[in-house]
């Protein structure tokens, strides 16, 4: 009777068997619910985090650079970006959620069942943000030109996509892949594997096994893992990040990526790929946790598990 009552207080199950094509599909969904209008409700830090890399004196402050784009612009600049940001991380968080369900039961279950969990977290979302950066990048360049450029570069991703094309082929699209895998990969691997480890930690703390707790208490852990997990991921990827900005709004036609990273790396210093890191910080923590917390809610509307503690 006892372990009855203890199951009842989960969320609710539904139809959708676990790890079916169904269930990845809908993760896959999640992730785009999760994504696209959370990154896009921080495009104005964005904006300004994005500036203030590429020319550390632009602004005095981050409240200062919103007045004066506010004053100039009224709130179209303040979100000025919104649009390829809205569709990349909309594409981005169905890859990275979904596959990262698909890895995960692959690499833990069905090829390396024996493996410490950790790895294969952090090799699931690596597979994972590999395929998902594939279909950002395009949208990443557009974006960056965009924030980056004064005047700007295009007023929309439509203008931007044409005006890229049209001078530098499709190529020019992802002209900073290998950066942004070198920012997103890392920052992944910390966001997947630091939450689940958080998750697990909060749910051994509490002594009670996850099932006991009710969906609003399950999604409550999550939201603090993701924040937990946030933080480290902001840290480990801002150089990269930094990088981004810079090679696409000032790497020079025909200019190699790595000869590009060693001119701007020969600008910047080691300090200058920190800058806008307290921005990036409190603008991920808050992103992350806000995810999670969509994510995992999505799943539990559709009577699916909360993400780890298992």
């Amino acid at each position: 009777m006892a372990a009855t009552k203890i199951q009842g207080r989960g969320p609710p199950k539904g139809n959708i068997e676990l790890y079916s094509p169904t269930y990845f599909a809908a993760c896959g969904l999640g992730g785009i619910i999760s994504c696209g209008p959370t990154h896009t409700s921080v495009t104005p830090l964005d904006l300004v985090k994005c500036r203030r890399q590429v020319d550390p004196h632009i602004y005095t402050s981050n409240l200062s650079a919103w007045r004066s784009i506010f004053a100039k612009e009224g709130i179209p600049g303040v979100f000025f970006g919104w649009g390829p940001t809205a569709v990349g991380y909309s594409f981005q968080g169905a890859g990275k959620y979904g596959f990262y369900e698909v890895f995960k039961y692959y690499y833990g279950e069905k090829l390396f069942p024996n493996t410490n969990k950790t790895l294969v977290y952090l090799g699931a979302s690596a597979s994972a943000e590999f395929l998902a950066d594939i279909a950002l990048c395009p949208f990443e360049a557009i974006k960056v030109r965009m924030q980056t450029t004064l005047p700007p570069y295009a007023h929309g991703l439509r203008e931007g996509w044409t005006k890229v094309t049209a001078k530098e082929g499709v190529a020019g699209l992802y002209k900073g892949l290998y950066p942004l895998w070198g920012r997103q990969i890392p920052y992944t691997m910390v966001k997947f594997a630091t939450f689940e480890t958080t998750v697990n930690q909060i749910y051994k703390t509490l002594g009670k096994p996850k099932e006991s707790y009710n969906a609003l208490q399950q999604t409550g852990v999550s939201f603090l893992g993701g924040y937990i997990a946030g933080i480290g991921c902001a840290a480990i990827s801002h150089p990269a990040d930094v990088m981004v900005s810079k090679l696409n709004a000032d790497r020079q036609p025909g200019e190699s990526g790595m000869k590009a990273m060693s001119r701007i790396y020969g600008n910047i210093g080691f300090r200058g790929l920190w800058n806008g890191l307290p921005v990036r910080i409190a603008m991920i923590g808050t992103l992350t946790a806000f995810q999670w917390l969509i994510y995992d809610s999505f799943k539990v509307s559709l009577g699916l598990p909360t993400t780890g503690g298992h």
